[in-house]
């Protein structure tokens, strides 16, 4: 018998991916959760899509039922924690407290919740590791936390299995053109490419970022609900790509690609008054996943051909 999976956030960002790298494995079936009760995307049509709302234990209980996994993808993104500070707590801390708990109810084995390394700070430095403390500042990383220490109390009481990923700056190609996330590093310079025919910087590119494949993030969450009990410590590991640099090389390698993949090299415009100093080099220590079997295979150049061909087939090249 399959074991089942359900994700939170399964069509959004990260979650359309993540579900698309656990459908192919033949021992699992995918659950995708969605605010309001769909039929299975085109883009994932072996899934099964159940609804989640996150103020009702009617329709968490029945998401949860015959569950041996929760990955918790589902989260309000960086932009609307921002405005909306209280309603940042409420959907990334007392949501996940309240599928946490039915997720006890009912059984489920294991529940995996998806962080984001934002909660160590706004500027990390030198090596950030899962003993790091924790100073969170944008209510993005506050709410986050806050969803973090519920699963993490369950987990120290033997309630459930709990883990959390910390998680740096992932990227890829969405699972589909549909996802609210075009605002992301990556996917706004490779839309900016198609559209504009330029990649056009707020800054002069020198803050220095932690990235990882959507790949490699998928990866990791899979090979995370299947470690033994005995291979989750604490139950916190950070996951990124082992090397920070900065974003204006970055915005290079995509203009490179764009010249390979769209046959164009796209203008850099950098703003003229920019003159910020260098940001700070860190390391986003992954040794504690490591530890446990897991490796990265990066791919990040095929991650950025595949964003700028789906962003070509989207939203079209400027005439």
């Amino acid at each position: 018998m399959k074991r089942r999976v359900l994700i939170t956030g399964g069509i959004g960002y990260v979650g359309g991916r993540v579900a698309q790298h656990l459908a192919k494995r033949e021992d699992l079936q995918v659950l995708l959760g969605t605010r309001v009760q769909t039929p299975p995307p085109e883009w994932l049509p072996s899934a099964i899509t159940v609804q989640t709302d996150w103020f009702s234990d009617a329709s968490l209980k029945q998401a949860c039922a015959g569950v041996d996994s929760v990955l918790h993808l589902a989260a309000m993104n960086e932009t609307d924690c921002a405005a909306n500070p209280v309603d940042a707590l409420l959907a990334n801390g007392v949501a996940t407290a309240r599928l946490l708990q039915i997720a006890v109810d009912e059984g489920v084995g294991r529940f995996v919740y998806l962080s984001t390394a934002h909660v160590y700070g706004s500027a990390l430095s030198g090596v950030v590791t899962e003993q790091t403390l924790p100073r969170p500042q944008h209510p993005y990383a506050t709410s986050h936390r806050a969803g973090e220490d519920s699963v993490l109390a369950a987990h120290d009481y033997g309630r459930i299995a709990g883990c959390i990923v910390r998680l740096s700056n992932g990227f890829g190609a969405p699972a589909h053109a549909g996802v609210n996330r075009w605002t992301l590093l990556v996917n706004d310079l490779c839309r900016q490419a198609v559209q504009q025919q330029c990649l056009e910087l707020r800054s002069a590119g020198l803050q220095m970022r932690d990235f990882v494949t959507l790949h490699d993030t998928a990866r990791a969450l899979s090979h995370i609900i299947d470690l033994d009990p005995d291979q989750l410590g604490n139950g916190i590991f950070n996951v990124g790509g082992e090397s920070s640099r900065r974003v204006i090389d970055f915005v290079h390698e995509i203009a490179t690609r764009c010249s390979a993949v769209l046959g164009f090299t796209p203008d850099i415009v950098i703003p003229p008054n920019a003159n910020e100093a260098y940001g700070n080099s860190y390391k986003y220590e992954i040794g504690k996943i490591k530890a446990t079997g897991f490796t990265l295979e990066d791919r990040g150049q095929a991650e950025i051909d595949a964003t700028l061909q789906l962003c070509h087939s989207a939203f079209g090249a400027r005439q």
